[in-house]
């Protein structure tokens, strides 16, 4: 009795822990997870159409970025342009004209005496022979004042001979700078190419300037040359005023006039 007690208590041990395993099944719960598995599926398709659609705005964008460096082109990349090494060297140079203070420092009264200007004018030389047969060698620094536009004139004559070239290259990078514009694919070549030009022409007249400049120190030098010569006329007027004053007064010291009567001699009759 006892065993079959026992087999009895252990069946329904058994039966009892098999109950306790059920999983018991809820409808509504279940139909509100596949509910909120879809909403979640659903947010999920938005944010991967949202994400295209930001791909495609940016793959646009790049599109017409492409497109705008290809008409307007990238200015950093325009390197090689036609006139701009030249055009910053002629920058850089500062001429050969001097000023007028240089001039005059340089100028030297035998220069001017052995000056013919490659045998146009007659050369004075350094000394002359007087009517007796003597060599007499003439004051040099008399002469400064001829040998200051001398060099005035030498100035004029290398600032020229330099202006020439330099315009000569300079019109030929003008002509170069022209054919690469016209050649142009890009509004940012255009614009730098424009820019050299104008950098180019404004240089082409700045060197007709220096030419002005040149000339214009002869024609101060020559005009200040003219007026040492009518301040020496005048201060020579002055002194030979002051000497026949002088003579005057010395004669009339010396040479002293009588007040008496002239006394004529009789004659017979």
């Amino acid at each position: 009795m006892r065993a079959i007690r026992a087999i009895i208590a252990g069946s329904l041990l058994c039966i009892a822990s098999a109950n306790a395993q059920w999983v018991v099944y809820d409808p509504a719960l279940h139909t509100q997870n596949i509910i909120n598995e879809a909403q979640n599926i659903a947010k999920y398709v938005q944010m991967i159409d949202n994400q295209i659609q930001q791909i495609n705005t940016l793959t646009s964008q790049l599109q017409q970025l492409q497109q705008y460096n290809k008409a307007f082109g990238n200015p950093s990349q325009i390197l090689n342009l036609a006139g701009l090494t030249g055009l910053i060297s002629d920058l850089q140079n500062t001429g050969v004209g001097q000023a007028i203070g240089q001039l005059e420092n340089l100028s030297q009264g035998i220069d001017s005496l052995r000056y013919d200007a490659n045998g146009l004018y007659h050369n004075v030389g350094t000394t002359f022979t007087t009517p007796d047969g003597n060599s007499v060698s003439r004051a040099a620094n008399l002469y400064r004042q001829f040998a200051a536009v001398n060099e005035t004139t030498k100035n004029f004559t290398g600032v020229y001979a330099d202006v020439v070239s330099r315009r000569d290259s300079l019109r030929q990078d003008i002509a170069a700078t022209t054919v690469q514009l016209r050649a142009a694919t890009t509004a940012s070549e255009v614009q730098k190419l424009t820019g050299v030009l104008i950098g180019l022409n404004a240089e082409l007249t700045a060197t007709d300037k220096e030419l002005d400049h040149a000339a214009s120190v002869s024609v101060v030098q020559n005009a200040e040359n003219q007026n040492d010569q009518a301040k020496q006329q005048q201060a020579r007027v002055e002194e030979q005023q002051a000497e026949f004053s002088q003579g005057i007064q010395k004669y009339n010291n010396t040479v002293k006039l009588s007040s008496e009567p002239a006394l004529f001699p009789e004659t017979n009759q």
